[in-house]
């Protein structure tokens, strides 16, 4: 038996906080690693030790082996978890870090080396008699011989990457024009990506679903498989949404891709957590794709329908253990999904997002809701490492059951301070083709290119900018109108191209109507604690969660935060910056930020510098305080009116 005491987790965010849950309950110190852009990360203050290993750029710290090694020899840890991405199928970093005497926690070397190859792991699959999607692997790899293969293998077809994985080096080809320029393309994007141009051809499965089986191995010659996973709601070859067991699956076809993947397993003495991932035709005829020799993202649902924490299994699996359980042990009860919340604006072509995380705070987890999470309240999200911020995990007594409590959590959850795809997957749940389980691999992709999909989002109404109208009046430090009669303000809204005005009505304190344009919206009455707005109408009283950034409002409806800016005319009260949130007074670059969270200022200390129109504006504090929060990064275009910190009050 090998002995794990100390466990350093060569890796980031949400999984590194996962993997230092069970670490903990199993009595496992744990040890962070961290990059600068890191410092004050989550999963840093989620371990019981954190090493700095390098710059913001991952191939400078979290893919430099040699520095990742040399913190856990530095901290006397005995064992290493690599999670997923970076180096987690890194057959080279596997072993390097036994040949420093630590535990790798996932397969030998020669099992990542020859699954991580595409080409190679096809051939191993044909010996094992898994079925393997008819295309051409072979080492020639000239543009002649591939375009002559390409013609044998018939279109469509897909070009792929032989290493690596993610959608990257993946180009889908309709026709002998498109071969050329599609296959220097994914070349490009392979030796970007992984050091490797080498691609393989398989004819493309249309209107597939993406199936996996979780697969677990031993060092005493176990083999088991947990039941599959439908990964076919995808965008661009990017999972979105995971559930276990696959509303496409039925026990016969279950049956045989669990057989397959302990086969395939079983053909390179697997040891530890990895998934065989399968493409299945309408017709229900499976072909193998490739191996992830590695615990996958979407873990979780697994562990929601078998009870087992998948972790502890790959932590007892390395530390010399057999399985837990046999194969006949292991049943699976009721119905799980995950979402995956990236950081990203749909509505701009789902460009990634950066920046400070004004508010986030999931609920607890319970045995049918859990929020894996690598960011709260006050998290930078650098813009240097992979957009997804968080992940939604349910699960129900059945199918349907589980989309309702999905459903429910993300409208529970907002995150505000930066953009994501939450009111996306509300749409993408919501849908007939996801609820009737019917989601095939390409089809967000076509929904997306059609622009009237059900996954678009909806126009804004006059009533969303009335709620956001609203909410800044009643929000504390807003214009309350305390008059014994009859006031009215106007307040200007923009989001996007779409601009409104919206009249406010207040009769003896109390705001009693919300008028845009010609439409009128009646209000019995309206209060707001700083974080939620109640909004009651015709005795009904709705609640939404909000947040106030200097002229920014954001609110949260069924899932999708609308972000409003107010206009703000030159010399009104809510243009004047609160001491206690000095915004930007231009529009501009932040070029520098002197201060960070715990920094103690005096009146006149300069906060930041903004430079707008070749000339730089000081931001500096009004009050003697302490800085709580920090909303903006060097490099960062700022709005006007946007918060550039928050100041606590202490006196003189």
């Amino acid at each position: 038996m090998k002995a794990i005491s100390k466990l350093l987790i060569a890796n980031r965010g949400e999984i590194a906080c996962r993997i230092a849950r069970t670490a903990r309950r199993m009595g496992i110190s744990t040890v962070a690693i961290y990059s600068e852009a890191d410092r004050h990360a989550l999963h840093v203050q989620a371990c019981d030790e954190a090493i700095f290993v390098g710059p913001a750029a991952a191939g400078q710290s979290y893919l430099n082996g040699q520095a990742i090694i040399a913190a856990a020899s530095s901290c006397g840890a005995d064992a290493v978890h690599p999670g997923y991405g970076f180096l987690s199928e890194n057959a080279e970093f596997a072993a390097m870090s036994g040949d420093a005497g630590l535990v790798f926690v996932g397969p030998s070397p020669e099992a990542i080396s020859t699954m991580g190859d595409k080409a190679e792991a096809k051939a191993v699959m044909q010996r094992a008699g898994v079925p393997v999607v008819p295309g051409y692997s072979g080492k020639t790899q000239d543009d002649k011989t591939l375009a002559a293969e390409g013609e044998k293998i018939g279109y469509p077809l897909l070009i792929k990457a032989v290493a690596g994985g993610g959608g990257r080096g993946m180009r889908i080809v309709r026709s002998a024009a498109e071969f050329a320029p599609a296959l220097a393309s994914a070349r490009r994007e392979a030796l970007s990506a992984f050091g490797n141009g080498d691609v393989l051809l398989e004819k493309l499965v249309e209107n597939g679903r993406h199936i996996e089986v979780q697969v677990f191995g031993d060092s005493h010659g176990n083999v088991v498989h947990l039941f599959e996973r439908d990964c076919s709601a995808q965008r661009r070859h990017q999972k979105i949404i995971e559930e276990a067991p696959s509303p496409f699956v039925d026990e016969a076809l279950r049956e045989r891709l669990g057989a397959w993947a302990v086969s395939a397993a079983s053909a390179v003495s697997y040891e530890g957590a990895g998934t065989v991932e399968f493409i299945v035709d309408e017709s229900g005829n499976a072909y193998f794709l490739e191996m992830n020799t590695r615990l996958q993202v979407e873990h979780p649902v697994t562990e929601m329908i078998t009870g087992l924490d998948l972790v502890e299994w790959q932590l007892r699996v390395a530390r010399g253990e057999a399985l837990p359980l046999r194969q006949s042990e292991i049943t699976m009860c009721g119905h799980a999904i995950e979402a995956r919340l990236y950081a990203e604006d749909p509505d701009n072509g789902f460009m990634p997002q950066s920046g400070l995380i004004t508010h986030f705070e999931p609920g607890p987890s319970g045995r049918a809701i859990r929020v894996d999470s690598g960011v709260v309240t006050g998290s930078m999200v650098p813009p240097d490492y992979d957009a997804m911020v968080a992940k939604f995990i349910v699960q129900g007594a059945d199918r349907a059951e589980a989309i309702a409590l999905l459903q429910r959590l993300i409208a529970d959850t907002p995150l505000f301070g930066i953009r994501t795809n939450s009111g996306f997957l509300m749409r993408l749940v919501g849908s007939d083709a996801f609820r009737k389980g019917e989601m095939t691999t390409r089809m967000i992709d076509d929904w997306i290119g059609s622009g009237g999909s059900p996954v678009h989002a909806a126009s804004v109404t006059d009533h969303d900018f009335a709620l956001a109208a609203i909410i800044s009046a009643l929000n504390p430090g807003g214009d309350w109108f305390r008059s014994s009669g009859v006031a009215e303000t106007g307040i200007e809204l923009q989001r996007g191209e779409e601009r409104c005005k919206v009249l406010l009505r207040f009769e003896r304190g109390r705001l009693v109507l919300a008028k845009v344009g010609d439409d009128a919206i009646a209000i019995d009455g309206a209060t707001s604690d700083g974080s939620v707005l109640a909004l009651n109408q015709q005795g009904r009283t709705v609640k939404y969660a909000y947040h106030v950034n200097g002229g920014q409002i954001a609110f949260a409806m069924n899932g999708e935060v609308l972000v409003f800016e107010e206009q703000l005319a030159p010399g009104s009260a809510r243009a004047k910056s609160d001491p206690l949130r000095p915004v930007a007074p231009v529009t501009g670059l932040v070029t520098r930020v002197l201060v960070t969270a715990g920094s103690r200022v005096v009146e006149g200390t300069t906060l930041a510098v903004i430079e707008a129109m070749k000339m730089e504006t000081t931001v500096a504090a009004a009050i003697n305080g302490r800085v709580n929060l920090v909303h903006v990064v060097e490099g960062v275009q700022a709005k006007a009116g946007m918060v550039i910190c928050e100041i606590e009050g202490v006196g003189k």
